[in-house]
C-alpha cells in the first residue's frame, strides 16, 4: 500500500526541519512550510531525493558554491533563491 500523500508531507517536513547541520534546518525548514503543499509527482519525488543527501554536500549546493547534480539542480537553484530572498527579509 502506498503512503497517503498526507503523511508524505508531513514526514518530508519533519526531515526538512531535523537535519544534521542548523544551517540546512534554517533553509529547507522554511522552504518545506511554504513550498511542500504544493509539490506533486515528480518534483516532490525529487525533493524527496534531495532529503537523502547529506548536507554537507546540500549546503554548498544551495549557496552556489559547488554544482548539485543536474537531476537537483533546478530545485536546488529555486531553494537557493528562497533562502537568499529570506535572508535579505531579515536584514
Amino acid at each position: 500500500m502506498s503512503e497517503l500523500h498526507e503523511n508524505r508531507l508531513k514526514r518530508l517536513s519533519m526531515r526538512s526541519w531535523r537535519r544534521g547541520t542548523k544551517e540546512m534546518d534554517l533553509v529547507l525548514g522554511p522552504w518545506s512550510d511554504m513550498h511542500l503543499k504544493d509539490l506533486t509527482g515528480a518534483k516532490l519525488d525529487t525533493y524527496e531525493q534531495l532529503l537523502n543527501e547529506n548536507d554537507q554536500d546540500l549546503l554548498p549546493w544551495v549557496l552556489g558554491q559547488a554544482e548539485a547534480p543536474e537531476a537537483l539542480r533546478d530545485l536546488i537553484a529555486e531553494i537557493g533563491d528562497f533562502a537568499r530572498a529570506r535572508l535579505r527579509a531579515h536584514h
